[in-house]
């Protein structure tokens, strides 16, 4: 679990310090669109927030990976992971968009949400919020 809620983020930490930085660039490649301002440009930039904001929580959740609170932020970005790919394969094969990251971006949520959900699945839970293993 430790090292799915590192790579977690530093992936959303860095896609979101990147969308806050330059979304029309970031939102070209993997939308392959640019993004309408300045509404397109500030929705791209709360997403950023969103994800910098993911990424910090998953960063202090390695920290201690037998907490509950771990267990939990592991849930939502199976959550997060399983939404991420629906929009952006739907985005590709349903819209028509062609940007060069949709599919890898896709195909990367996908593994993240069967990694979380791997992680969820082999939890033993000793007591309720207090300490659980992986098996």
């Amino acid at each position: 679990m430790k090292k799915l809620l590192l790579l977690s983020a530093v992936l959303e930490i860095v896609t979101g310090l990147a969308m806050l930085a330059v979304p029309v660039t970031l939102s070209s490649v993997l939308f392959g669109a640019l993004p309408e301002a300045p509404l397109g440009v500030g929705l791209a930039r709360m997403m950023g927030s969103a994800l910098l904001a993911l990424g910090v929580a998953c960063a202090f959740a390695s920290r201690d990976t037998r907490s509950s609170g771990s267990l939990g932020v592991v849930a939502a970005m199976l959550v997060y992971n399983l939404a991420a790919a629906a929009v952006l394969l739907s985005l590709r094969f349903g819209s028509g968009l062609t940007g060069i990251g949709l599919l890898p971006a896709g195909a990367a949520h996908v593994a993240l949400a069967l990694w979380c959900a791997l992680c969820i699945s082999t939890v033993d839970r000793i007591s309720p919020g207090v300490v659980y293993r992986v098996r």
